[in-house]
């Protein structure tokens, strides 16, 4: 089972998204997500967001919330559970440049336009909510989401 940490860094009614287009083996090639990644030996999801957050985007993370915990279960990959955050608050200059994909600055009512993960649609909407945190399972069969 593997830990992983995803993030939306909120900034003017926009999230940074990252269109996954630059990895030779990415399971997320073409989709748009937040930022984020693999918790290392010994790392806490939250430790894990800000260092993900920095190497990817430039920024430092100076204000986080843990949002919910997300369970993905899928025939392709093996069980993971992805610690949702978001921040509003950062230091420092986003990078031009990322090896994972293109940043931008997605307006929150446009996000529906891109090419998202169905299970992201429905965690994301979640966060539109004022929900403290939550607890979500997502089972997909290769990429299709079956609940």
């Amino acid at each position: 089972m593997k830990n992983t940490t995803l993030c939306y860094i909120e900034k003017d009614g926009c999230y940074l998204m990252m269109h996954r287009i630059k990895k030779k083996v990415d399971v997320n090639e073409g989709k748009w997500i937040g930022v984020g990644g693999h918790c290392e030996e010994g790392e806490s999801p939250d430790e894990c967001v800000v260092r993900e957050t920095l190497e990817e985007t430039g920024l430092h993370l100076t204000h986080v919330q843990p949002r919910g915990l997300v369970t993905f279960c899928s025939n392709k990959w093996d069980m993971e559970y992805m610690h949702l955050f978001t921040a509003d608050g950062f230091e420092g200059k986003l990078v031009e440049e990322c090896n994972e994909g293109e940043l931008a600055w997605i307006p929150k009512d446009q996000l529906h336009t891109l090419t998202l993960w169905e299970g992201d649609k429905i965690f994301l909407n979640l966060l539109t909510k004022d929900i403290p945190y939550f607890y979500l399972k997502l089972e997909y069969r290769d990429d299709t989401l079956l609940c």
